[in-house]
């Protein structure tokens, strides 16, 4: 333990928390390795050369925005709010950051679901969605304009409760390594393992393209929070997910990977006719359209439901069927 640390009047308690993310490096690279040769072993799942090179090269931005001054602006943002903070001086124990790690979860469910239900947010977390691969190395397809576009804003609340910035960051930092492994067709069911954590089977319906999946599992390593909140819907052995976005890309170019939705913003904006066509545009549901003519996620869930005569996919109770793998 250190000295404390004072930010523009406030003190930190004194307390080292590694970057745990970039000592997982390589073991994410490892483990992308021996899933490559498994795969190549049993015809269990599936690796594409090109698709696997470009989801590199988007983790490798990702890490390089973040030393550039990505992480830079959500540590000032953090601090600054911990100026504020109800708790003055949070004490450093097992049990508190057991806590933040809690609560970190429960704000990046409602990140991640807003992600999805606005635009703006959308247009840096496509990234993650936009192969048509699921594997280890879709883990790694992470966007370079998420703390840039303040995606972070989420998480502002802990440090305002008194949670130090360290240690947000931190218990983040194992929220994302846990969700590397999910990135997986090699792994079934979990059996109750799954009625409390998230699992590759819960997180390949939040990567499916089905209508039956869409708009469902946001959570991050609790799968209680979509149990809670009403997005949870199970895998179903009879219906195999199909990956990427409602509109696949057609391309590995990582600039195009990385910003293709904000081009696509850029353009609506700019033959937007009104005020309200503006706001659409930005913060309305990918897919919105002033007149209607395009489709988003809710109105290709709701005309499948239509014509399955399905009310309620969320009510579907879990298959303990295995999933079989592509």
């Amino acid at each position: 333990m250190g000295r404390a640390h004072r930010w523009q009047g406030c003190y930190i308690t004194p307390m080292q928390f590694p970057d745990i993310v970039a000592y997982a490096v390589p073991a994410f690279i490892g483990l992308i390795i021996l899933e490559m040769i498994v795969c190549r072993l049993t015809g269990r799942g599936r690796y594409e050369t090109t698709d696997t090179f470009a989801s590199l090269a988007m983790g490798f931005g990702n890490r390089l925005a973040a030393l550039i001054g990505g992480g830079a602006l959500v540590y000032a943002a953090f601090a600054w709010v911990y100026q504020f903070r109800l708790i003055e001086a949070m004490p450093i124990a097992w049990w508190t950051v057991l806590i933040c790690f809690i609560a970190d979860d429960l704000a990046y469910y409602w990140f991640h679901r807003i992600a999805h239900e606005r635009r703006w947010f959308w247009a840096s977390h496509v990234v993650h969605h936009s192969s048509q691969h699921y594997n280890l190395s879709t883990a790694l397809r992470q966007t370079w304009t998420g703390k840039f576009s303040f995606s972070f804003i989420f998480g502002l609340p802990l440090a305002f409760v008194g949670f130090p910035p360290e240690m947000i960051l931190f218990v983040g930092g194992i929220n994302l390594v846990y969700q590397f492994w999910i990135h997986t067709e090699l792994i079934d069911r979990m059996g109750p393992f799954e009625l409390l954590f998230n699992t590759p089977s819960h997180h390949r319906v939040h990567h499916a393209t089905n209508a039956r999946y869409l708009d469902a599992n946001y959570a991050g390593t609790l799968i209680i929070w979509d149990k809670m909140f009403g997005t949870f819907v199970a895998e179903k052995a009879s219906e195999k997910p199909r990956y990427g976005i409602v509109k696949n890309l057609g391309t590995f170019n990582p600039l195009m990977i990385a910003f293709h939705e904000w081009i696509g913003i850029a353009r609506d904006l700019a033959g937007a006719r009104s005020i309200r066509e503006v706001g659409g545009y930005l913060f309305g549901p990918p897919g919105w359209s002033p007149d209607g003519s395009r489709m988003t996620s809710a109105m290709i869930k709701e005309r499948w439901r239509r014509v399955n005569g399905e009310a309620e996919v969320t009510s579907e109770r879990p298959t303990t069927a295995a999933q079989p793998a592509e």
